[in-house]
């Protein structure tokens, strides 16, 4: 299984979008790239840890490829925005791609200039290797199962792209 980080402000949404994409075969929420040991939801919320709030998604390259997760990704966040998304402000709610394998720097780069040139600016998206990431309270995992009316910042609309999401050509 590949992995990739995503930090796409409040990991709920983010986590609940991308558990809907066939191929994905795991999530959990955390926070990644801080600077403390072992933190809690309580020490990222005071904004001096360094921490994002991010999601690691594995999946199976054979159903769906990096570029179609970072489709959707781009999808829904704003990546123009700093330290913000939706009603969410602060540090832990950048966006962010953090990456394990360095082989996945092209297709990377090649959607952040592709997003950036349709944006016509400088995306807020930061683009770093993982260097860091420490798994949420048991509480935050699949939140919005466990609580389908709990906040969440992304749109039902896109929930419903994301279950019908196909990227690659199944086999007949």
């Amino acid at each position: 299984m590949k992995q990739i980080y995503l930090a796409g402000g409040c990991f709920w949404g983010t986590e609940h979008l991308f558990k809907l994409i066939e191929g994905v075969v795991d999530t959990q929420v955390g926070y990644a790239n801080g600077h403390t040991d072992n933190p809690t939801y309580k020490d990222v919320c005071t904004d001096t840890t360094g921490y994002a709030e991010t999601v690691r998604v594995a999946y199976d390259e054979a159903v769906v490829d990096l570029a179609t997760l970072l489709d959707m990704y781009f999808m829904a966040i704003d990546p123009l925005s700093v330290n913000k998304q939706g009603e969410d402000e602060g540090t832990q709610y950048r966006t962010g791609i953090y990456y394990v394998d360095a082989a996945d720097v092209p297709v990377i780069d090649a959607k952040m200039q592709a997003v950036a040139q349709q944006c016509g600016a400088t995306l807020a998206v930061e683009v770093q290797p993982l260097k860091v990431f420490y798994s949420a309270e048991d509480y935050h995992q699949d939140y919005l199962d466990k609580n389908p009316d709990g906040y969440c910042h992304l749109s039902q609309g896109l929930f419903e792209l994301a279950r019908r999401l196909k990227s690659k050509p199944q086999p007949q």
